[in-house]
């Protein structure tokens, strides 16, 4: 049975930086795209980006491309995010997700799920 560990999250300042990890542990982990999500107060769960099997990338959310980037170390089983020219309004919980084969664009697609990090950028 797959489990994801993310770590990484604190605190920054306005236009700092952050990297997220998540760890999968179990069988057949390569076999999984692993997605990122986050939780910001009064918005809904949204998808940030998604690293597949192969390699492709998909990115769900245009107004975080170019800020935001997923990345994958395959000897360590982990899945990165880069977060790059952080705003308060990107302050909530992030999640990664996993789901076999191939990223997907529901949220609901994707299981299990880490136990969630936050994420607080403020002065």
């Amino acid at each position: 049975q797959l489990r994801l560990v993310e770590s990484g999250g604190g605190l920054v300042q306005p236009g700092g930086s952050l990297r997220l990890s998540c760890t999968a542990f179990g069988l057949n982990v390569d076999g999984y795209a692993i997605g990122w999500f986050r939780q910001v107060p009064g918005k809904e769960r949204e998808g940030v980006s998604c690293f597949s099997p192969s390699g492709t990338i998909t990115n769900y959310d245009d107004s975080m491309e170019g800020r935001f980037t997923i990345s994958k170390d395959y000897a360590k089983s982990t899945v990165y995010l880069q977060m790059n020219s952080l705003k308060p309004e990107d302050t909530g919980v992030y999640y990664c997700a996993a789901v076999w084969s191939s990223c997907r664009r529901t949220a609901t697609d994707f299981a299990p799920w880490g136990q969630g990090i936050q994420v607080t950028v403020s002065s």
